[in-house]
C-alpha cells in the first residue's frame, strides 16, 4: 500500500494541490503519514466527508486518547471537539441558550454601522490600502468582542491573545501555551465579573444558561469561549478578505453583486464553498468504532480518518463545474462549517460578519480591485487557517 506524506507541498495562495483531485477521483480513500502519529486515511470526495462528520461511527472523542496524526508534537483539540454525543449533546444545548440567532442577528445593525465606519477611514485615507488591517481583522475582531462582553479598553490586548488559538507553527508550543493560559486567565475573570453583575453578552448568557438543572462549570465556560474565538474572530477575518481576492479573480462577479445586492448571502455561501479556508485536510482526526464503507473501501475499526473539506467542496459529484466561482449558484450544503453535531455553532455570526463585509466593499467602493498582482500577496504561514499577510488593495 502506498503511504503518502501529509501535507502535500506547501499552500499557494487560494490554490489546491492537483493532487486533492488525483485523489478524489482515483484514490478516494488514500494512505496518509503526517510528521506525527498514526497514518490515517484521507478522504477527498463529498459523500465521504459528509458521512464522516455526521456518522456516530466515526469518533472525535477517541482522539484525546490516541496517537493522532497531527502537524505537530502537540495534539489539537477543545472541548466540544473532545466529546461525542451524549456529553458533546449537553455542553452544545448549553451554548445554544446563549448562542442565539437573535442574539447573533441583534448585532447585525452594529456590524453595518461598524463596517461602514471603517470604509469611511479607508476612504479618507485614499488608496491604496491593507484591506486586512482596514477591515477584515478590525470587524469580526470588534464584533466577537462586542458579543463576548469584552470591555473596549481591553480589546487589543483581547485580539493579540485570541490569534495565539489559531497558531499552528507559528508560535513555539511555549509561547502558545503562555498566550493561552493568559487568554484563560482573562476569560475567567471576565466571567467572574459576570456572575456578580450580568449583561447582555454572551459571557452572561453562558453564566446563567442552564439545562435541567445543569450549569456549565468555570472552566467549562473559559474552554468553550475560547473555543468559539477560533469561529468568531480569525477565521472569519480570513475569510472576509480570502473572499475578495476571490471575487476580482473572476470578472463580472463583483459587478453581478452591485447590481443584485440581494444575491450577497447566496453568494457568501458560493465563497465559502469556493475558497479553501485551510492549509490541508481538518487537524482533528474521527476515529471509526466500526468498519465503515465508504466509495473508496472499508474503513476498519480503530482507524482514524482525515477529511478534506476543501476538497469535498470541490467534488464535481456535487457541485457541477467546482472550481468556477458563481455567486449565482445554490451553494447549500457545502462543508465549510462542517455537518452534523459538530456543525460549527458560531456559522451564523461569520455568516453575518461576511455579509456585511463584501456588501459594503462592494456598494462603497465600487472600483475595488487589488493594488499589486496576485502573484505578489504574502501568505501566512503557520496558522490553521490561510490568508494574505496584508492585501494591498485601490479603488
Amino acid at each position: 500500500m502506498h503511504v503518502r506524506s501529509y501535507p502535500f507541498g506547501p499552500a499557494i495562495g487560494l490554490e489546491i494541490d492537483p493532487l486533492y483531485g488525483r485523489l478524489r477521483d482515483e484514490e478516494p480513500l488514500a494512505r496518509v503519514k503526517l510528521p506525527y502519529g498514526d497514518e490515517a486515511w484521507l478522504l477527498t470526495r463529498y459523500d465521504d466527508v459528509r458521512i464522516a462528520l455526521g456518522d456516530p461511527r466515526f469518533s472525535l472523542a477517541q482522539a484525546a486518547v490516541r496517537d493522532t496524526p497531527r502537524l505537530g508534537p502537540q495534539r489539537m483539540g477543545a472541548i466540544l471537539t473532545d466529546l461525542d454525543p451524549p456529553d458533546h449533546t449537553r455542553l452544545r444545548r448549553l451554548l445554544a441558550h446563549a448562542f442565539t440567532v437573535r442574539r447573533v442577528e441583534g448585532l447585525r445593525a452594529g456590524a453595518e454601522r461598524l463596517a461602514n465606519e471603517l470604509v469611511d477611514e479607508l476612504e479618507k485615507a485614499g488608496p491604496p490600502a491593507d484591506l486586512v488591517t482596514a477591515l477584515a481583522v478590525p470587524l469580526p475582531g470588534l464584533l466577537v468582542c462586542e458579543l463576548l462582553g469584552v470591555p473596549y479598553a481591553d480589546r487589543d490586548h483581547f485580539r493579540e491573545l485570541a490569534a495565539a488559538f489559531m497558531s499552528v507553527t507559528a508560535l513555539t508550543d511555549d509561547e502558545k501555551l503562555a498566550r493561552l493560559g493568559e487568554l484563560a486567565g482573562y476569560l475567567a475573570g471576565l466571567a467572574a465579573r459576570r456572575r456578580e453583575h450580568q449583561e447582555d453578552d454572551l459571557i452572561s448568557a453562558l453564566v446563567v444558561a442552564q439545562e435541567e438543572g445543569d450549569r456549565l462549570t468555570a472552566d467549562e465556560l473559559v474552554q468553550l469561549t475560547v473555543m468559539l474565538l477560533g469561529a468568531g474572530y480569525d477565521s472569519t477575518a480570513c475569510q472576509i478578505v480570502n473572499s475578495v481576492v476571490a471575487l476580482l479573480r473572476f470578472p463580472g462577479q463583483p459587478a453581478l453583486l452591485r447590481s443584485r445586492p440581494e444575491l450577497v448571502p447566496g453568494a457568501v455561501e458560493e465563497l465559502l464553498r469556493w475558497v479553501p479556508a485551510q492549509e490541508a485536510a481538518d487537524i482533528l482526526p474521527r476515529y471509526a468504532l466500526a468498519d465503515v464503507e465508504l466509495s473508496g473501501g472499508t474503513v476498519r475499526a480503530g482507524e482514524p480518518v482525515l477529511l478534506a473539506k476543501h476538497a469535498a467542496n470541490r467534488d464535481p459529484r456535487r457541485f457541477p463545474d467546482p472550481d468556477r466561482l458563481d455567486v449565482t449558484r445554490d451553494a447549500k450544503g457545502h462543508l465549510a462549517f462542517g455537518h452534523g453535531p459538530h456543525h460549527c455553532i458560531g456559522a451564523q455570526l461569520a455568516r453575518m460578519d461576511i455579509q456585511v463585509a463584501v456588501a459594503a466593499l462592494l456598494t462603497r467602493l465600487p472600483g475595488l480591485r487589488l493594488a499589486v498582482p496576485e502573484d505578489d500577496i504574502e501568505w501566512r504561514a503557520g496558522m490553521a487557517m490561510r490568508g494574505p499577510v496584508a492585501l494591498p488593495v485601490t479603488w
